[in-house]
Order: structure tokens, then C-alpha cells, then sequence
């Protein structure tokens, strides 16, 4: 009740801001987001489904640096990031146990799959310079995108049609060491799309053992072979080096939050990746009422890391195809609405560990001594869809959904031989995943929707394995149900919108990551889970003068997660009905966006983390903070075919010492006290530099 006391004041200002103010009915187009999907439009295979979008408004609050504190502006959504190549997105308290990086929902780049064959995926690999928008589906309600019980990430770049041809550079200086600059050229005619990026980013990092190293392009073409035909490219290859400083100890996070963890600055550790995908879509309309999008794509991953513990070698090479088919067919005077589709996934996961000598180095780092082991995976895995919606009445509308998923795994372990042998399969059964959908449309202002949805997730790498290296047995997919109201609201004149979900998803057969040495972790399926809260998204346009226009957002997230049945054998311990580990019970992002109608803007963000539990006996908890964000910008159109801007920002205006991800049951070895915390950037600036030239 505390914490939501916190709100009242910032609620009651914006009401009575929104009572008093009186809104002509001119259009404001100067916050609108931008957002223009050609063919590869999400929305054809989530039909009347609510989801998230948010674009180029949403991007302007930030440095173009900081991807998550985009993403975490989306209401349901807590991305923790330990550095700019750790992070860590959960949706609705899902995700919130893998101990590091991503897991439980799948990411698509122009409705490319872009998850691992484990369910992993590497956020960290796109650019957030080269998105036009972000979509996210919260839950396993989005049929046609895999129906993880985390939901999906669609990423969708710049496909801006009928654009004159031009060439951008933005660069970005700023606080640690940053550069960053991205050069853009833009060229549409009548039948060809091209859009090319080339980014380098450098910063030396806040803490020891920090910098990052980015180059990167992103080429994306469409050609029109006639009037029902196109053919799109898209190629997108990321290479990255970065210095990894790992989380730290209470003591050390209070003493310096500076510092790297002890071994892994004696050891220099850190990672560099290689990352490349190419896409090859072709879309036909054979009519009004039938189109389809067919995907062919590669994704390549090459990525060396040099840990205290051991240095980890490895690639995955993934191949696949998506179809999606989508139209209606007329049925009693109205039309029923229809997608279905497929998509297959394979890689091949090859994999092996070294000893790291980097103690008999003389203070030089990591140095590569003897193999200590070698495998290799072959993973597979099958989505089939389908969905079907029919207005029942004027008002009322109904789409029901299936995906069948089917997911195998081959592991081989090349290192040993004979008796000793640990190379297993894992078939999984397959799993029948249907969802109802309805959606009620009150007034032109106002619709109600209900969802019922069946989710799961796939065990990760990790956790298939026993302690010894083999395949285990025992192990099943995490299932649960997803049962979601929600009341959408715009008012006519789009200045107010205002959209609340309420949601409970029980779901069984956990998946728990146990730690049994510094870098092992084993699974195991130890009970159920109660996913309940609340997402609310509130924005407000408000003409203050002919010139003047302000729009303040707040989205809210109110998170009450628990272990219904969770006992920790090897502990001894029940820990049924404690909050869900690593997720915060509230999260607030608000903001006032203000446009002086002069090209000047001036944008003012707000973050609240509610303090999050740290062990499943909920003994430990990080502290709450808030974090406050400052960015002013200029925009000119100095000749007819030249437009400059800049920008400048403040980041954590009142120099918080936070943690911006943590680090959930971390445990204390060698006599070493556990390493809970990554701690966030201090008081830090930026600076930009935009120029457009248009042929």
C-alpha cells in the first residue's frame, strides 16, 4: 500500500492537468509514434490479440545507446541489464530465474525467428539505430509467434516507403569514453526498396574490466517482381568485444560499485562475438482475400569468452523457414478472418571448454591452456499455427488460436568415448497449445478483451544436462495457462489512451537452475508458479499553445508473483507461497514529452524498481530506487535538402547508486562472499550530432 501511495501525487497532478486543460480539435502529429511496417507486418498473425508497440516517441527519450531503457517503458516488461552484453528481459515475472541472459519468449527481426534452438535470445545483437518499432506480446496469447509463456519481441526495422533518397549520420559522444556514430543511405523508386546502416560504437565503460566494442550493418531490400510479387533481403551482421566486469557482493557494491569482481579482472575476462543473419522473404497477394509471406533464413553465431573458471569456445550455426498464409472468406454476410502457417527452426550447437592459465600469465589475462571438454547439439524444433476470427455481432468478435509445438535435441559428447560416453537425445512430446479470444466493442472510445491461452517453455541447455554432462531424463517443458481481461480506451480526438490488463497464469513443472560450482548449473522441475498483476499504459497530448505541446505517459506494473508449490529437497526447505525471485512487485516509468513547435524538445523520464527478493526464502532483498533522465533536442531544416539535429542528455540526474540487475540465489565460493549486484551508471552525459542530406 506504501508503494502505491508513491503514485498519488504524480496521478492527481496529471488528472487535474487533463480537468483543466481545454483540447481543440487540431491534429498534434509531433509526439505521434512512427511507425510504418511494410510487408512483414506482425499483426497479420495476431489478428484481434492486444499487443505493445512503441517507436520512434519512445526511442526519443533516450540516448540511442540505451536499448532497454526503451523496452522498459512498456508496461509487464522488466529488462535488467548488467551491461550493454548481459541482459536479462522478463515479461510478467517469466524469465526471472535464468541466471543470465534471455530465455522463455522468442525474438523475431521482420518475423524472422531469431531464439536458439534452447529458447535463448541475445537482445544485445541489433542495433537499437537501426528499429523503426518494437512489438511485444505479452503472454503466450500470439499463436502464429510460438506461444512461450513469456510472449514475443518482434523487432522490425526501417522500411519507410516512398522516401526520397537521402543519407543520414548520427554520432554520439558522451560520459565513459562513448562514441557512437551510424551512417544511413535511404533510396525507394517504384519498384525497389533499399535501405543500408553501418554503426561503430566504442565506450570504455563505468566500472573496471567495462569497455565495449560494436561495428555492425544492417542491409535491407525489397523488389516488386509485378503487382502481386515481392522479394525482400535483409542481412544484419553485428561484431562485438566486450570487457565482462560480473556482479560483486554487497560489500564490494557499497565500498566501490566501480570495481569488477576480483577473478574475473585478474583473469581480463571477457567476450567477442560475431553474429549474422540473412533473410530472403518473398510476399504474394493472389487476391483481396489471400496473401502470403514465405521467410527462408541463416543465422550464425561465433562467440569465444575467456571466464576465471574455464575459456568457452563455441558457434551455432541455425538454418529454418516461416510461412504464414492470411485472408478471409466470407460466411453468412460477414467475413471470417484467418492466418495459418508454420515455421522450422534447426541449429547446430558446437561447443567446447578450456583451461584458463590466466594465474601463470604474469598479470597478463586469460591465456588458453589445455581442452577440458567438447560437444556438440543438434536441436530442432516445429511451430505450427493457425487462427480464426468471425464477428459475431456489430460489437462482439471471437478468434480462436492453436500452435503445435514439437521440439528434439541430439547431444553428442565428442570428448569422451567408450564406456564413458555421455552423448543422449531428448525428444519432447508434442504440445497442443489453444487459445480463445474475445473482444467487445463498447463504444468507438472503448473495447474489452478476455484471453485464455496455453504457454510453455523449453528447458535451456543448462538445464537438460545432470551434473555429469548428460542428457536428463527427467526433465519437461514448463507449461501454464494465461487468463487475461483487459478495457482498451482512445478518446476521438487520439489525445487520451489509456489501456489495462488484468492477468493470472498459473503454470506448473518450474524450471529451476541450481548452482553446484562457479559457472555450473543443473536443471530440475520443482513445482508451480502463480504469475497475477496488473499493466496499465496512460498518455495524455495536451495543446498548451499554438506552438507548445506537452504529452506525459505513465506506465504502471504491478507484479504479485508467487511459489505455490516449491520445496527445495537438497535444502530442506518449503518455499510455497513466497514471492517469485528477481522480479520487483512495482515498476513506474513516467515522462512529460514537451515540443516548443520551434524544432526545440525537451523530455523528462522517470524509473521506479521496487526493491526485488534475492533467494527463494525471500531473506534477502536489493533496494528500491528511482532513477531520473533528462534529454533536449534542436531540429532545423537549414536548406531544402539539408536537416541538422541535436541532442543532449543527463542520465541519473541524482547520481542513484543502484543496482541495475542482480544476480538471484548467487552463492559464495572459496570463502568468497556471493555476487549479487551489477551496478548501474553513475550521474552521465551524452551528446548528438544528426545530419540528413536528401538528394
Amino acid at each position: 500500500m506504501n508503494k502505491i501511495l508513491r503514485l498519488l501525487p504524480l496521478i492527481i497532478i496529471s488528472s487535474n492537468i487533463f480537468a483543466q486543460t481545454t483540447i481543440e480539435n487540431d491534429r498534434i502529429t509531433q509526439l505521434n509514434e512512427v511507425i510504418v511496417i511494410d510487408t512483414l507486418t506482425a499483426k497479420n498473425a495476431i489478428g484481434i490479440i492486444p499487443s505493445q508497440t512503441i517507436g520512434a516517441s519512445t526511442f526519443s527519450n533516450y540516448s540511442p545507446v540505451d536499448f532497454i531503457s526503451s523496452i522498459n517503458q512498456i508496461s509487464g516488461l522488466y529488462a535488467l541489464s548488467g551491461a550493454l552484453n548481459t541482459n536479462r528481459i522478463t515479461i510478467r515475472g517469466v524469465g526471472s530465474r535464468t541466471p543470465f541472459g534471455t530465455d522463455k519468449l522468442r525474438l523475431y527481426y521482420n518475423n524472422i525467428p531469431v531464439t536458439n534452438g534452447t529458447g535463448s535470445s541475445t537482445i544485445e545483437a541489433f542495433d537499437l539505430e537501426n528499429l523503426t518499432s518494437v512489438e511485444v506480446i505479452k503472454g503466450p496469447k500470439g499463436s502464429g509467434f510460438g506461444t512461450n509463456l513469456g510472449g514475443a519481441i518482434i523487432l522490425n526495422t526501417k522500411q519507410l516507403s516512398d522516401q526520397p533518397t537521402k543519407f543520414t549520420n548520427n554520432t554520439t559522444i558522451g560520459s565513459y569514453g562513448l562514441f557512437k556514430n551510424s551512417l544511413g543511405f535511404t533510396h525507394s523508386q517504384k519498384d525497389f526498396y533499399m535501405t543500408f546502416q553501418y554503426g561503430h560504437m566504442e565506450i570504455d565503460g563505468y566500472r573496471e574490466n567495462n569497455r565495449f566494442e560494436r561495428d555492425g550493418f544492417l542491409l535491407n531490400t525489397i523488389f516488386k517482381l509485378s503487382e502481386k510479387s515481392e522479394i525482400g533481403l535483409l542481412v544484419n551482421h553485428i561484431d562485438y568485444s566486450a570487457q565482462i566486469a560480473s556482479s560483486i557482493s554487497q560489500e564490494d557494491f557499497d565500498e566501490d560499485p566501480t570495481q569488477a569482481a576480483f577473478t574475473w579482472r585478474s583473469a581480463k575476462g571477457y567476450e567477442d562475438n560475431n553474429y549474422s543473419l540473412i533473410g530472403l522473404s518473398h510476399t504474394y497477394k493472389a487476391s483481396s482475400k489471400l496473401k502470403n509471406t514465405t521467410s527462408l533464413f541463416y543465422t550464425y553465431l561465433d562467440h569465444y569468452e575467456p571466464a576465471p573458471f574455464n575459456i568457452l569456445d563455441e558457434n551455432t550455426n541455425g538454418y529454418g523457414l516461416r510461412t504464414l498464409f492470411s485472408g478471409n472468406i466470407n460466411i453468412l454476410d460477414n467475413s471470417l478472418f484467418y492466418t495459418f502457417g508454420g515455421e522450422l527452426y534447426k541449429d547446430e550447437y558446437s561447443w567446447g571448454t578450456f583451461d584458463n592459465l590466466y594465474q601463470e600469465n604474469n598479470g597478463n589475462g586469460s591465456l588458453q591452456g589445455d581442452r577440458l571438454s567438447q560437444n556438440k547439439e543438434f536441436r530442432s524444433q516445429i511451430n505450427a499455427f493457425a487462427t480464426a476470427s468471425y464477428s459475431l455481432t456489430t460489437r462482439l468478435t471471437a478468434q480462436l488460436g492453436l500452435n503445435i509445438n514439437k521440439t528434439q535435441y541430439d547431444f553428442r559428447d565428442l570428448f569422451n568415448s567408450g564406456d564413458t560416453n555421455t552423448s543422449a537425445n531428448r525428444d519432447f512430446k508434442a504440445l497442443f497449445l489453444p487459445s480463445l479470444d474475445i473482444n467487445y466493442t463498447v463504444s468507438p472510445t472503448n473495447q474489452f478483451y478476455a484471453n485464455i491461452s496455453r504457454g510453455f517453455s523449453n528447458p535451456s541447455l543448462e538445464e537438460t544436462l545432470t551434473p555429469e554432462g548428460i542428457i536428463n531424463p527427467d526433465i519437461v517443458q514448463e507449461t501454464g495457462t494465461n487468463y487475461e481481461i483487459g478495457i482498451n480506451h482512445k478518446s476521438q480526438n487520439d489525445r487520451l489512451k489509456l489501456d489495462i490488463a488484468f492477468y493470472l497464469m498459473p503454470i506448473k513443472n518450474l524450471l529451476v537452475a541450481k548452482r553446484v560450482s562457479d559457472n555450473q548449473y543443473i536443471g530440475r522441475n520443482a513445482g508451480k508458479t502463480k504469475h497475477q498483476g496488473v499493466d496499465l499504459d496512460f498518455s495524455y497530448k495536451i495543446k498548451i499553445s499554438d506552438k507548445i505541446r506537452i504529452s506525459p505517459f505513465i506506465n504502471y506494473t504491478y507484479s504479485n508473483h508467487k511459489f505455490v508449490d516449491f520445496i527445495d529437497d537438497e535444502a530442506n526447505e518449503d518455499y510455497s507461497g513466497n514471492a517469485l525471485t528477481g522480479v520487483p512487485k512495482y515498476k513506474i516509468n513516467s515522462g512529460i514529452q514537451t515540443n516548443f513547435g520551434n524544432g526545440l524538445f525537451a523530455n523528462i523520464t522517470h524509473q521506479f524498481i521496487d526493491e526485488i527478493p534475492l533467494t527463494d526464502a525471500n531473506s534477502l532483498y536489493s533496494d528500491s530506487f528511482n532513477i531520473l533522465n533528462l534529454k533536449l533536442g534542436y531540429k532545423n531544416q537549414i536548406s531544402e535538402k539539408f536537416r541538422v539535429g541535436l541532442e543532449f542528455g543527463i542520465n541519473n540526474l541524482t547520481n542513484t547508486k543502484y543496482a541495475q540487475s542482480v544476480l538471484i540465489n548467487a552463492s559464495g565460493f572459496g570463502g568468497n562472499a556471493p555476487r549479487y549486484f551489477y551496478p548501474g551508471n553513475n550521474l552521465n552525459y551524452y551528446g548528438g550530432v544528426k545530419l540528413t542530406y536528401t538528394l
